[in-house]
């Protein structure tokens, strides 16, 4: 691992440089002072969504959501819960496709709640279907590089 990270702030979309060794201490931003890791995951909007997974040096998660979709909601308190345990380990982040669906056509998803695994700007994994806490956190670590 790098002796120092690269993580924009899904927040406000600050880029800061947080110590490798320092990953476990929660960091939070430079600017807006929120968490980059763990957390109640941020809410993105397409531009923020392109910087955070381009960027970023750990791998993103993001939950592609509606407000009228049952599932993602019943979905949305176990991805908080998952974005709390992997604090150090991703970043976990929401998009409500019905606000900006553009990022969710251009990426193909046919279907929500949808969870993509971006590393380096790339899509690494993808998953379809509400899950719970557990299924989440396994599912994101089965995709990490070891």
């Amino acid at each position: 691992m790098k002796d120092s990270l690269i993580l924009p702030c899904a927040h406000c979309g600050q880029l800061n440089r947080v110590p490798a060794a320092k990953l476990g201490d929660r960091p939070v931003c430079a600017t807006c002072h929120q968490p980059l890791t763990g957390g109640k995951p941020a809410d993105l909007d397409p531009a923020r969504f392109q910087k955070l997974i381009q960027r970023s040096d750990l791998p993103v998660v993001v939950d592609f959501w509606a407000p009228w979709c049952g599932p993602c909601k019943m979905m949305a308190p176990e991805f908080a819960k998952a974005s709390e345990a992997l604090a150090g380990k991703a970043i976990l982040a929401k998009l409500n496709t019905q606000d900006f669906p553009q990022p969710a056509a251009q990426l193909g998803i046919s279907g929500i709640p949808t969870m993509i695994l971006f590393q380096g700007g790339q899509e690494k994994a993808r998953q379809s279907g509400a899950m719970q806490s557990p299924q989440i956190q396994s599912w994101i670590l089965s995709h990490q590089p070891q």
